[in-house]
């Protein structure tokens, strides 16, 4: 085999390997159409450059988009909706702050707020043995009704953001992490300057574009295709030439 042939090959394999993972990117947004809060992810792909020549293309990196998903009416009153800028900052297992826009919570057996997967919130308020209509203000201010049937405060919401959204990366379970990308979380009273409010009796839903994803999907697809029949092609050729 030339060493041009050979060196077409590697670069058809690079990019197939970039295409294959961005196929993966693709399928993930679609399979989270319907998850509360979730952001979309673009993959990012970079030229290959050796000695002034293209040597193909790789998947650089993922990128979280970060715009406001549409807002859903609920009759839940623990389901609270970020619009505008900020996450919920909730508790992972080993100790460490994670960041979401999925604010469909629940109490769990401690009666702690806690999300589907089970992540508490980070808050400074309680919710104690007999209170009920739980409720929250744009600016965060929960309120409950207590045994007797009066309307106490309980705590506040804060909402967290980052210098660059877009750079948090994911640590699955729609959880987000902060990363160098991202900078450091500023963590901000909801409604203030740069911070969204919080929307009682209402759910964020995902901000995926179906019909971006699925011509991506499409696009991708048959890039691969066209790999594959390159290769096909090839491999016919190199047997014609040894019969």
């Amino acid at each position: 085999m030339s060493s041009s042939l050979f060196h077409t090959l590697n670069i058809s394999r690079q990019d197939i390997l970039g295409r294959l993972n961005a196929l993966d990117v693709t399928s993930n947004n679609l399979a989270n159409i319907n998850t509360a809060g979730y952001k979309t992810n673009r993959s990012n792909f970079q030229e290959i450059f050796s000695q002034q020549l293209k040597e193909g293309a790789q998947l650089k990196n993922t990128q979280l988009q970060t715009a406001q998903g549409n807002l859903r009416d609920s009759t839940n009153p623990l389901d609270w909706a970020v619009q505008g800028e900020g996450f919920f900052s909730v508790t992972l297992p080993d100790g460490t702050i994670g960041y979401t826009r999925d604010g469909q919570f629940g109490l769990d057996a401690d009666l702690k707020l806690v999300t589907a997967g089970g992540y508490p919130l980070i808050w400074d308020g309680t919710i104690v043995d007999g209170m009920k209509d739980i409720n929250i203000s744009q600016e965060g201010k929960v309120t409950a009704l207590d045994a007797k049937g009066i309307s106490v405060a309980v705590g506040t919401v804060q909402l967290t953001r980052f210098p660059n959204p877009s750079g948090v990366t994911s640590r699955g379970d729609n959880i987000l992490l902060e990363s160098d990308a991202s900078g450091a979380a500023q963590v901000g009273a909801a409604g203030a300057e740069n911070y969204g409010t919080i929307n009682a009796y209402r759910v964020e839903q995902s901000n995926i574009n179906i019909a971006r994803e699925i011509t991506q999907l499409k696009s991708v697809t048959m890039s691969i295709k066209a790999f594959q029949q390159t290769d096909t092609m090839i491999s016919q050729a190199i047997n014609l030439r040894k019969a």
